[in-house]
């Protein structure tokens, strides 16, 4: 396995944060590791045209000189939903040219963390949502659950789907978006017991959420087996 996608529960549950900080649990083990960041809206003018910060961070979390485009071959302005963003920039995203971008950064580290945007089944066009990304590029999956009302059901209902597409999901990571929420821990023993894969950190709420923080409260070991 020299790479995995980042998928989340829904959107805003920190995917950016997590996928940096696995990033930064590898390099901490003497692996080299590149964060990837396919399809971003929401972007903004930078130096190499339109850049998103997630993908930014991601680069920054590798610590290697790597062409923008290659990380992040689709940056669209609008910070909707990408299939719209795309439709209104004139932009058919193709799986083809994200494959490419993913095999070029293959080439420069020993794993690519791939991070999503929104959830598992967000649509990216007519015919092609994320869900279509880990069988193109032939990844496993890992699911960030952002810890607030709700993710119990989020989490099972995104496990069901992932494993409904043959895809395989390595491991999940909870993410603590919501400090006051109730009964947190009962929850996440809860999707422990319930999720069929292993649970690779809980990562507290942190201010700020640095990458090299959060592989603190990481376990690789069932992804370096």
């Amino acid at each position: 396995m020299n790479g995995l996608i980042v998928i989340g529960t829904d959107t805003g549950v920190g995917k950016t944060e997590i996928a940096a900080g696995l990033i930064a649990a590898f390099r901490t083990r003497g692996v080299s590791a590149i964060g990837m960041k396919p399809i971003a809206a929401g972007c903004v003018p930078g130096d190499d045209g339109l850049q998103s910060n997630d993908a930014i961070k991601l680069i920054a979390a590798g610590g290697i000189d790597v062409p923008y485009r290659e990380v992040n071959p689709y940056a669209l302005a609008e910070p909707i939903a990408p299939h719209v963003a795309a439709g209104l920039a004139g932009v058919d995203i193709k799986l083809g040219r994200i494959r490419d971008a993913y095999q070029a950064l293959s080439q420069r580290a020993e794993r690519v963390i791939v991070e999503g945007v929104g959830g598992w089944r967000v649509p990216l066009g007519p015919a092609l949502s994320l869900s279509d990304l880990p069988s193109a590029l032939g990844l496993p999956v890992v699911m960030v659950v952002g810890l607030r009302l709700g993710c119990l059901n989020h989490s099972l209902l995104t496990a069901e789907s992932v494993r409904a597409r043959g895809v395989r999901l390595v491991g999940w990571i909870a993410n603590e978006i919501d400090p006051d929420m109730l009964a947190r821990d009962e929850n996440i023993a809860t999707l422990a017991a319930l999720i069929d894969a292993p649970t690779l950190g809980v990562v507290p709420r942190l201010l700020p959420p640095t990458p090299e923080v959060i592989a603190e409260y990481l376990n690789l070991e069932p992804l370096l087996r």
